[in-house]
């Protein structure tokens, strides 16, 4: 069903966007991957142009004019827009008593304005085509994290506003999925951003016992073909959904004692 789509990834330099390029390409569809580092880009480009065609955009989604951009050129290439994947983010780890301000306005900026911005150009194309808005989320988007708040913060919000954009368009036949991979073998925990703003570098978790990227991928286009509203990964993640709809001050101890877990977590 994917064969000749257009479809936008952002984010799509590394992780589950890069995944998720690499299987659409694969099923024909005509792939726009964005991000910031341009050289990403077009090394993908160059693996996956065998497969399809692929327009590689230099975006950073935090400012308008650049998502604005990213569309204008894909309708300029394609003629038209199918499907818009908002995978583009970056994560956080420090208590929020010790957090500089503008940690948590650089995670809304990147999360939150970065969807808010490519949606708001995209989403005239796709209710043409009557296809698919996708925010990539977390079980953050469910649950407060402790020591991620501003990561938390930017994930409820896209949670309420893919939800809200849903039910405004319920009777223009656009699907709007929130996407939750849980925790997904990507680089987003080396890039995730300390009390004073810089990367903390090494990733506290061991990166291979979660879900790969390839796998959380599939799901996603999974997700897609069956227009599903919600799609929540791992059993783990199903697991603190479930619970905390029943027994929220259970799951605040056990979610604290998991987290605490990690190492050098500023937890104790």
């Amino acid at each position: 069903m994917f064969k000749d789509k257009v479809v936008i990834i952002t984010g799509a330099s590394s992780g589950i966007g890069m995944a998720t390029a690499t299987e659409f390409a694969k099923k024909g569809a005509k792939i726009i991957i964005a991000a910031r580092s341009l050289n990403k880009l077009e090394a993908l480009k160059q693996e996956l142009s065998s497969f399809t065609e692929v327009l590689a955009i230099k975006c950073d989604v935090t400012i308008e004019e650049e998502c604005k951009n990213l569309v204008q050129e894909t309708v300029s290439a394609f003629g038209k827009i199918d499907i818009l994947v908002n995978n583009a983010g970056i994560s956080m780890r420090a208590l929020f008593k010790d957090l500089e301000l503008k940690v948590i306005k650089q995670l809304m900026d990147v999360n939150f304005w970065g969807t808010v911005y490519c949606t708001k150009y995209a989403l005239p194309h796709i209710l043409q085509q009557k296809g698919s808005v996708v925010g990539v989320v977390s079980i953050a988007a469910f649950k407060g994290l402790p020591a991620r708040t501003g990561y938390s913060a930017s994930k409820f919000a896209v949670y309420g506003f893919l939800d809200t954009l849903r039910i405004e368009h319920l009777k223009d036949n656009l699907h709007v999925m929130i996407f939750a991979p849980g925790f997904t073998t990507s680089n987003i925990r080396e890039a995730a951003l300390v009390a004073d703003g810089s990367k903390q570098g090494d990733t506290p978790r061991d990166e291979g016992k979660m879900m790969s990227s390839h796998e959380c991928a599939l799901h996603l286009l999974k997700g897609i073909k069956k227009r599903k509203a919600q799609v929540v990964l791992t059993p783990i993640g199903n697991l603190l959904v479930i619970l905390n709809k029943f027994f929220p001050r259970l799951v605040d101890r056990l979610e604290y004692n998991f987290m605490k877990k990690e190492p050098g977590s500023p937890l104790k």
